[in-house]
């Protein structure tokens, strides 16, 4: 070999023929050497007469030496090459589903010390995705959550801050102890709420300015009316929606000094009021339909008439006992009387306003004789009396942690309100119960059964979500400076279980996937051969509903920014009649089929979803899905673009910074499909980015406590992009009409926070530019 590189023999072969003395035999023997012998003597060889002369020679070959590198670095590339194909077909099993991705849980990096990554903690044999999937749903127990609510029966009410509510807290705190979770605490705020008042509020019929009659004096109210008495000519107003108001507008009915009617149901009653005072109306009266809400002829709802969340007295600050407040008020408060009275006053009501004209057809309900208001020759009109009072009180959110193995200081929360103004068994009690049976069985399954959740997780017991998820609010604004960072799915178990054949699904789009897969793992408690997913079908995310203001996942999405989902099952085409009234008891919720089996494969959904964002090495977030979004209103803008062109404006930026958000999805799945998993510094800076897409749709460029709901999908205001299209059809109907110079805010302010949403995801500042 080395000959044919050009250099000369670096050995030879020595024979040795020789004739022993002493007997006959020879032998002969073969030496290679490569140089001279140094046993014999000096200058001598060992055997003269077999000497062949010594061959010419080079000291080092530098071709032997290229030739033993390259085979070096070849093995060597070999074996990083099958490491590397290993690790990924582990990543990609984790991400078609199968579940075989788990990796032994590692400390994580932020720990104490200097290097710069941690050592693999050893433990328990790895629990892969179906395993833990099924841990869960067999240790799930419908009799534990039927003990639970049972802990609500008999109680006639458990009002924020009050005895019962106090109570509870304490109750919740002492089990969260008892199921050995890593952390457990609370957390106090001191708020106003509006309360009833020595009196019950009246509503009476007046008769050219005489009380005429008493309709109702119901011990329920309406939290944050107006306080006083008011009088003026009664109108009906269907549900109340905008739509409502327009139309009846349109007959050239002048609202101005009238006490609204209006139905339950459609959208919150806070909406109601609002749309009412924007009208001119001094005073307004809901009431529950028969055809919407069954066997409820005597009930009276309480509620609340702030259009917004958390303490209305302290808009976009904490109610913690020591900050100055400044001195100002929601500008969600009503400002106008509200009461809400029985569908038998209502129709008491309707029979006294004669020779008035009738309702439409699609505005008549269930109350017979339903009128529009009376003759126009009439001197009938109705008084309302409201004699809340303003109360401080202290409540209590209660906390339990399950504490995260490699990133604690991120964390899923799944959380229920716990006070209601009756019983509250559909309203708090389910959700309640819920949220303890996950406590215990997550509890049970990091102590005893050897999973080490990655992240963390929350639970969280929420007072004074009657009045508008106050609890849940006033803890977001008092640690929204760390929350947007380190909390990345919400989970609502409110209400979870209204009814049986129909199921309600509010959620981000973040979401969306995790949650069908999830329902595809949940056997249906209905039929029990199906799944979840079979009953909502292939075409689930068209049933979607966007969440309102009396959700308590509401203030997590459109104030911090964290992805939320709210799921539950209901009756179609019918509202759960005792919803917020005194007769939301255990007993009438019993009356649903099924009750503790829905409960508790609403609670394997939700145990699923907090796992699963645990579990997985890359967080299981859709961010592509908001491209999706964003397209959908695209193709809606469309239509009006000329429209816009004509006032010297146009569509073209605001479609180039959804291109954009387009191509930073598909880098950010582009740096996710070529990383290292195994790297937990670069796995978190990824998830970071993930986590993040939700929070930075929140328009930076409004105040957070003059537009607390800023987020442009499902925030409130002339900022979204819904807002947009409302105005974009009313250029279109009515030119005139439109303000040129909000149009082009709005543009701007859509615009730009989509820009900065994808410059947000396409990762470090030298990777992104403001050039669309």
């Amino acid at each position: 070999l080395s000959t044919q590189c050009g250099g000369e023999p670096m050995s030879y072969t020595r024979f040795s023929i020789a004739r022993q003395m002493d007997g006959d035999n020879s032998h002969v023997e073969m030496k290679l050497s490569a140089d001279d012998e140094e046993g014999g003597e000096t200058g001598r060889p060992e055997h003269l007469h077999a000497s062949m002369p010594p061959p010419r020679r080079s000291g080092k070959n530098l071709c032997f030496q290229i030739i033993a590198a390259v085979l070096l670095l070849l093995i060597g590339f070999v074996i990083g090459y099958l490491s590397y194909r290993g690790r990924m077909q582990k990543a990609s099993r984790c991400l078609d589903g199968s579940g075989n991705c788990e990796m032994t849980p590692t400390a994580s990096y932020l720990a104490d010390g200097d290097e710069t990554e941690a050592e693999e903690v050893p433990g328990p044999p790895v629990l892969y995705w179906p395993d833990l999937k099924n841990l869960l749903s067999n240790k799930l127990s419908a009799t534990h959550l039927e003990d639970y609510l049972r802990q609500r029966a008999n109680k006639d009410s458990f009002e924020a801050g009050q005895t019962e509510d106090e109570s509870s807290a304490s109750s919740i705190h002492d089990q969260f102890v008892s199921f050995h979770l890593d952390e457990v605490w609370n957390d106090e705020h001191y708020i106003k709420l509006q309360v009833k008042g020595s009196n019950n509020n009246r509503v009476s019929v007046l008769e050219d300015g005489e009380e005429k009659e008493e309709l109702e004096s119901p011990s329920a109210y309406v939290a944050y009316s107006k306080t006083g008495s008011v009088a003026g000519k009664p109108v009906y107003v269907n549900y109340g929606l905008k739509a409502d108001f327009q139309k009846i507008q349109k007959w050239g009915v002048s609202l101005n000094g009238t006490i609204i009617i209006f139905r339950a149901g459609k959208i919150t009653l806070a909406e109601k009021v609002a749309n009412a005072k924007e009208a001119g109306a001094v005073g307004a009266l809901m009431y529950l339909d028969p055809s919407d809400y069954r066997n409820t002829d005597e009930l009276v709802p309480f509620g609340h008439a702030h259009l917004g969340t958390g303490d209305p007295f302290t808009p976009g600050f904490p109610s913690f006992n020591h900050t100055q407040f400044p001195p100002v008020e929601s500008s969600g408060l009503p400002r106008i009387v509200v009461q809400t009275i029985s569908s038998q006053a209502a129709g008491r009501l309707f029979s006294k306003m004669v020779g008035g004209e009738e309702c439409l057809p699609e505005w008549k309900g269930g109350v017979m004789g339903c009128k529009v208001m009376p003759s126009s020759t009439s001197k009938m009109t109705v008084k309302l009396s409201v004699n809340n009072v303003m109360v401080d009180r202290k409540i209590l959110n209660i906390f339990g942690a399950i504490k995260g193995f490699e990133e604690p200081d991120r964390y899923v929360v799944i959380g229920a309100q716990r006070d209601s103004w009756g019983p509250g068994a559909a309203k708090a009690g389910v959700g309640t119960a819920m949220l303890l049976e996950l406590a215990r069985v997550i509890s049970d399954i990091v102590k005893n059964d050897g999973y080490k959740p990655r992240r963390s997780i929350i639970f969280a017991s929420w007072s004074a979500g009657e009045y508008g998820a106050v609890g849940a609010t006033e803890w977001l604004e008092g640690y929204s400076a760390s929350l947007h960072a380190k909390a990345f799915t919400y989970i609502n178990l409110d209400a979870a279980v209204l009814g049986s054949n129909h199921m309600k699904i509010s959620a981000s789009p973040l979401l969306y996937t995790l949650l069908e897969r999830t329902m595809k793992g949940v056997d249906d408690p209905v039929k029990n051969s199906r799944s979840l997913y079979d009953r909502v079908g292939t075409d689930w995310v068209k049933t979607v509903v966007p969440l309102g203001l009396d959700n308590a996942a509401f203030p997590f999405l459109a104030y911090a920014g964290i992805p939320v989902v709210s799921f539950g099952f209901c009756s179609k085409g019918e509202e759960y009649p005792f919803l917020g009234t005194t007769q939301d008891t255990v007993e009438n919720l019993k009356k649903n089929d099924n009750l503790y089996a829905l409960m508790r494969a609403a609670a394997e959904v939700a145990g699923q979803i907090a796992l699963r964002l645990t579990h997985d090495h890359e967080l299981f977030l859709d961010f592509e899905r908001y491209s999706e979004e964003l397209l959908a209103f695209q193709k809606l803008f469309l239509p009006y673009y000329r429209d816009v062109k004509a006032l010297g404006l146009t569509l073209n930026w605001l479609f180039f910074a959804r291109g954009d958000f387009q191509r930073a999805t598909d880098a950010l799945r582009k740096d996710i499909t070529n990383s290292d998993r195994e790297n937990k510094i670069v796995r978190r800076a990824l998830n970071d980015r993930i986590m993040k897409v939700e929070y930075d749709f929140l328009s930076p460029y409004l105040s957070p406590k003059d537009a607390p709901f800023r987020h442009i999908f499902f925030g409130k205001g002339s900022y979204t992009l819904q807002s947009l299209l409302e105005n974009l059809q009313l250029l279109k109907a009515s030119r005139d009409s439109v303000d040129v110079n909000i149009l082009k805010e709005q543009l701007a302010l859509v615009t730009w926070t989509i820009k900065g949403a994808a410059n947000a995801l396409a990762g470090d500042i030298w990777n992104t530019d403001n050039e669309f």
